[in-house]
């Protein structure tokens, strides 16, 4: 195993991410145009296929973190390879709605498997105070994914199915490169570490509105994910190698999302999530106005970009500080309200764009968006905040928890 800082370990946790979030998930919508027109399929069909992934990975994320407990941070992240390097190859082949759909569902896999093992790694490698930034720094990794399945779509106009035999072989490259990097178990023994406090009711509360804010944007954002691409080609009548500007932007504005996490997770969390879902509403709007403006659809694409990825960072964050000592759990939940989200507003707004059109159907998500920002006050602060106003029992318990982890980051640093 090679032993990386912290910093060398977000950027090698964030490629992990770009190849299963960015390529093996969210390269899909993307690729939808010309994978529509050469096997025939119907938007709602489109809708229901994007959903798969989000069933799959909803359904790995709760086997995830006991498969990081039992076969270790290496073999879960070299599973999750595996599965995504099975699913890309899948997808390069496929016939027909059945073989596209299995396809993506391990790929699904892929993704429900990889934050769980680069947070356990992350526990071994990473100082305790540093988790949550390391964290929001992988996440962002998948706004490179995104940005590196352009070319593909530039240069390969229509040759969708060389792109993902393509995207196999970096997802074989990852599985290659975690057997290298990845320790196979934490170096902090459960013998060593006072047990996790339970879990207060104070915490399940913020837990829930958490998921209830996470759960709505990734409603909303399906449309986006899935749909963009098929929009500015089908209404605006661009080339499918015009939707590739799309994702550069996407990509390249959601770089900047860990920052603007960062930010808000030290300053105001629920004005930034108020602000940032705006944002991310109207980018939904201001691409089903002009469709056919490459210019106003890449700025709609930049918008989106730094918006989702600010948002998922806040909630990862929230998360982490919400549950502390807690790494199978803390970064898991909000990644599986937003999956549970988009893999509900998928077949959702492809119903509605073969009933009411492109334009209505994103209109209508960009104002359910609109809504659930006005109840942004809600959302959750820190448990430390929390406790000041609500001092329970087991704050003793956490305090003397801490404090020991604290004192095995010290043990462990150089």
């Amino acid at each position: 195993m090679t032993s990386l800082s912290s910093t060398k370990f977000a950027i090698f946790g964030a490629v992990l991410i770009a190849i299963s979030f960015g390529l093996a998930r969210f390269a899909f919508g993307l690729f939808v145009p010309p994978i529509r027109e050469e096997l025939e399929l119907t938007a709602d069909l489109i809708g229901l296929i994007g959903a798969l992934p989000l069933v799959s990975f909803l359904l790995a994320t709760l086997v995830a973190p006991l498969a990081a407990d039992r076969l270790g941070a290496r073999k879960t992240a070299v599973l999750s390879c595996g599965f995504g390097a099975i699913g890309l190859a899948l997808i390069s082949q496929a016939s027909g709605a059945l073989s596209l759909g299995v396809g993506v569902f391990a790929c699904g896999i892929c993704t429900g498997l990889m934050m769980p093992a680069l947070t356990a790694a992350m526990q071994a490698m990473v100082k305790r105070s540093l988790h949550g930034r390391v964290s929001a720094s992988m996440n962002a990794g998948t706004s490179i994914g995104v940005a590196a399945a352009v070319p593909a779509v530039l240069f390969l106009t229509d040759a969708w199915r060389y792109a993902y035999g393509a995207f196999a072989g970096l997802a074989i490259f990852g599985l290659l490169a975690a057997l290298f990097v990845i320790p196979s178990v934490s170096r902090v023994s459960p013998t060593r570490t006072a047990p996790a406090p339970a879990i207060s009711m104070l915490q399940w509360s913020r837990l829930f509105r958490l998921a209830l804010f996470a759960f709505a944007m990734g409603f909303v954002s399906a449309a986006y994910w899935i749909f963009a691409p098929d929009l500015v080609v089908t209404i605006g009548e661009l080339p499918s190698s015009a939707t590739g500007w799309l994702w550069l932007a996407v990509g390249v504005a959601g770089l900047g999302g860990a920052a603007v996490a960062d930010l808000a997770d030290r300053n105001n969390p629920a004005i930034t999530q108020a602000l940032m879902l705006m944002m991310l509403s109207a980018s939904l709007a201001l691409l089903a106005a002009s469709p056919g403006e490459l210019m106003i659809a890449a700025f709609s694409a930049l918008v989106f970009g730094l918006a989702y990825m600010s948002l998922t960072g806040l909630y990862l964050m929230t998360s982490i500080r919400l549950l502390p000592g807690r790494l199978s759990m803390g970064p898991v939940l909000p990644f599986m309200a937003v999956s549970l989200g988009q893999a509900t507003g998928s077949p959702i707004v492809g119903m509605l764009v073969n009933k009411a059109g492109y334009e209505n159907g994103f209109a209508l998500f960009a104002m359910i968006g609109i809504l659930v920002s006005i109840l942004s006050p809600l959302y959750p602060r820190s448990i430390a905040e929390a406790q000041e106003d609500d001092e329970e029992p087991e704050t003793g318990l956490q305090a003397a928890y801490d404090s020991q982890l604290q004192y095995l980051d010290e043990e462990r640093s150089p």
